[in-house]
């Protein structure tokens, strides 16, 4: 199973300089609150595409505002040993990650899926049920690049035709054969990320319905007008449809200044369900939500556990503090059974007390990390 061996940051939020060496068992991570802990949960997430489990901007992640911070990984994968360094690009006016991996540039930070897939749960997600869409969508992405790589590269390439596009149509450029390209593309790559997350949305259902402890089980669906029409017809004559249908609504896309049909305005729904009750996940209370969005991501860790690159690595930020005993010693017992290497925090260690002897404790304090022994 794939695991993070040795972990290097370099001028990275409030760590000037820090390293740590650790085995694959878990890692708990205990601390005051501002010690740095949630920070190393962040550098991990740089190990996977995009911004990170904060969603910040480049310029916010520098220790003291320092432009050239990085991150560097050593991790123990199926494939052997491989070595990961990510960070901001130097050059001036460039807003982008650079990654390198075993010392080699990578095209794009979609090359780092080939090797380690990343779930995290953080307190701010805690209202993904009752927030925009956006915020689901971007869920349900992060679970499908485990099983499939390429959905990360299908994303990027029908949001860089959607803006491409709107911004034609907002200046006033009407060249049909400009269009015609930029909606091809986009009936494409749209079509089939809408068939990715829904295939995955239906394997993490059907795997939470065969339980997980006592947390409930989760029904995940993705609604909007594609995904009815994918209901009813394959997804050739939906592209077809779909590049009608931009062509049809340029005046109207141009005119309301945003797209009106496509992936981007599909939505996740999630359904709790127990034996004695079934509701919509909006509706449900702040502890349900959370046992809820645990669940899903331990059953799609269940699914990514049997595929040939192993179990994620999972990022569990502030996680046991909101569970009652009975689910964190569940939650404990399916990390191990999962076999993959899992990163937990928390303030109060005693809430880790089951796994003493059986993970890895470090204390972090203010921006220093060091192992302790049980």
């Amino acid at each position: 199973m794939p695991a993070v061996l040795r972990l290097t940051l370099t001028r990275f939020r409030n760590y000037r300089t820090a390293r740590l060496e650790v085995g694959p068992q878990p890692v708990v991570l205990t601390g005051p609150n501002g010690a740095g802990k949630t920070n190393l949960l962040e550098a991990l997430s740089f190990l996977s595409p995009g911004r990170g489990l904060r969603r910040a901007r480049l310029d916010e992640l520098g220790h003291h505002g320092s432009p050239d911070w990085g991150i560097a990984a050593t991790l123990d994968t199926a494939a052997g040993t491989v070595e990961i360094g990510t960070g901001a690009d130097p050059t001036p006016g460039k807003d982008r990650r650079l990654v390198r991996i075993d010392g080699q540039p990578a095209r794009n930070q979609t090359a780092l899926t080939e090797h380690l897939s990343v779930l995290w749960l953080t307190p701010q997600m805690d209202r993904l049920f009752v927030e925009s869409g956006s915020g689901r969508r971007r869920f349900i992405d992060r679970l499908v690049f485990g099983f499939d790589p390429g959905h990360a590269g299908r994303i990027a390439r029908y949001e860089h035709a959607l803006r491409e596009r709107a911004r034609l149509l907002r200046e006033g450029i009407t060249e049909p054969s400009w269009l015609a390209a930029l909606e091809d593309r986009m009936a494409r790559d749209g079509v089939a990320v809408s068939l990715a997350r829904a295939e995955v949305a239906d394997r993490i259902t059907a795997a939470c319905a065969a339980g997980i402890g006592p947390f409930p089980r989760a029904e995940l669906a993705l609604t909007g007008t594609l995904e009815e029409w994918l209901a009813d017809q394959p997804a050739l004559p939906v592209e077809d449809r779909l590049r009608a249908r931009f062509c049809e609504t340029r005046r109207s896309d141009a005119e309301a200044g945003t797209t009106a049909l496509g992936p981007h305005r599909s939505d996740l729904m999630v359904r709790y369900r127990t034996e004695t009750r079934t509701a919509p996940a909006d509706s449900s209370s702040t502890g349900e939500q959370k046992a809820l969005l645990i669940a899903i991501v331990l059953a799609n860790a269940r699914l990514l556990a049997e595929q040939p690159a192993g179990a994620p690595l999972l990022l569990l930020d502030e996680v046991a503090a909101h569970l009652d005993s009975n689910r964190r010693a569940a939650l404990f017992t399916e990390i191990e059974a999962l076999g993959g290497q899992a990163w937990m925090t928390g303030t109060d260690e005693s809430m880790f007390h089951p796994l003493h002897g059986r993970a890895q404790f470090v204390t972090v304090r203010e921006g220093q990390a060091v192992h302790r022994q049980y």
